[in-house]
């Protein structure tokens, strides 16, 4: 479907049917897990992520294949107002950097064996078809949120549509695990005010410094993002809040979610942005958080609440601040690690070994 057909079709919000995790297999998987030679719950966080995988994949032999990672890019109309301490050209440039292999997003997920795909939800720039690069663009960018919707309804309802159809072309060659990542000047601000319109979180606590802005930048972007919502005062459902003050990119990621968790693929949760499409989703469908394993805690302000909204305990802090999907890539080994000792580590039984007493 191109670009136009979006903006005019899609007029109303895809419905996905997210089902929680099938529980039926629950005192198998345990007893499997608690049976390998080593003592109870010795294996930490990575028994209870092991569990999970079992029970989204509704086995006792659960196998990770073709570990893919979308990273949806667009701009922001508001960077007009001096929100971010890098221009809105970066995001294109960024881009590039991706399709060419060069960021930190393309090493990690080469050095573990991931794919990539670079969707184009709404960059300010027309890019070359090329490997690697699906062309999804609802419009060259968001409108200013501070004036206006940052997006139409039916802007917000394509994008939707056009991140669930990406992750389900994954699922058709075969992924079932997958991580979001994202690239976007001035998208740590939409992601602030969605936490902070969801979450009711005050906006204090939500607004961080982004790519880096110094202590008046700080204070400048507070003061667009307290205006931007004063505009729109009154209780606002998720996909309203989406439009008003989301961006392409985010709302992509928000249908991406929601369409791998449809398809009970395990997801690996990024950082601050990834969190804030997540918290939307999940108040359209609550279970889609049954699926995600939240990789790390960021050093962006606001993410350690993020993961209380979305109930959610990291499995790494390494101070990142990058976004990209990076610690969704630096993560998925443990994903590999947990699938390796449930199907080849032995058992007391097996092994000869003794059990405690």
């Amino acid at each position: 479907m191109s670009t136009q057909n979006l903006k005019v079709v899609a007029t109303e919000f895809p419905a996905f049917r997210v089902a929680p995790l099938d529980r039926a297999l629950e005192a198998q998987a345990r007893a499997k897990i608690d049976g390998k030679t080593k003592p109870f719950g010795a294996l930490g966080r990575l028994e209870c992520l092991a569990l999970q995988i079992c029970l989204a994949q509704r086995t006792l032999a659960p196998q990770l294949t073709r570990p893919a990672l979308l990273l949806f890019a667009g701009d922001h109309g508001a960077t007009a107002e001096g929100i971010s301490a890098y221009p809105k050209d970066v995001t294109w440039q960024m881009v590039a950097n991706f399709l060419g292999g060069g960021a930190a997003i393309n090493v990690f997920c080469r050095q573990h064996g991931i794919e990539v795909e670079v969707v184009d939800a709404g960059v300010d720039h027309e890019f070359a078809p090329c490997a690697g690069l699906r062309r999804a663009k609802i419009a060259p960018g968001t409108a200013n949120y501070l004036r206006g919707p940052a997006m139409t309804r039916a802007q917000c309802a394509a994008a939707i549509g056009a991140g669930a159809e990406a992750l389900r072309a994954q699922a058709r060659l075969g992924t079932n695990v997958v991580g979001f990542g994202e690239m976007g000047i001035g998208n740590t601000a939409s992601a602030s005010l969605l936490m902070h319109r969801l979450g009711g979180v005050a906006l204090e606590d939500c607004v961080g410094r982004g790519t880096g802005l110094d202590d008046a930048g700080l204070a400048r972007k507070l003061t667009v993002l307290a205006a931007a919502s004063a505009r729109r005062p009154a209780a606002l459902a998720p996909l309203e809040a989406l439009a008003e003050y989301g961006g392409f990119e985010i709302a992509m990621m928000a249908g991406a979610f929601l369409a791998a968790a449809e398809a009970r693929m395990l997801i690996l949760v990024d950082g601050f942005i990834a969190g804030a499409a997540l918290l939307v989703a999940s108040r359209i469908a609550p279970a889609v958080t049954d699926y995600c394993v939240y990789t790390h805690v960021s050093a962006e302000r606001g993410h350690r609440r993020m993961l209380e909204l979305l109930g959610g305990e990291p499995l790494l802090a390494l101070e990142l601040r990058l976004g990209e999907g990076s610690g969704a890539a630096l993560a998925y080994p443990l994903a590999q690690s947990a699938v390796a000792f449930v199907n080849e580590m032995a058992s007391f039984a097996s092994a000869g070994v003794s059990e405690r007493g």
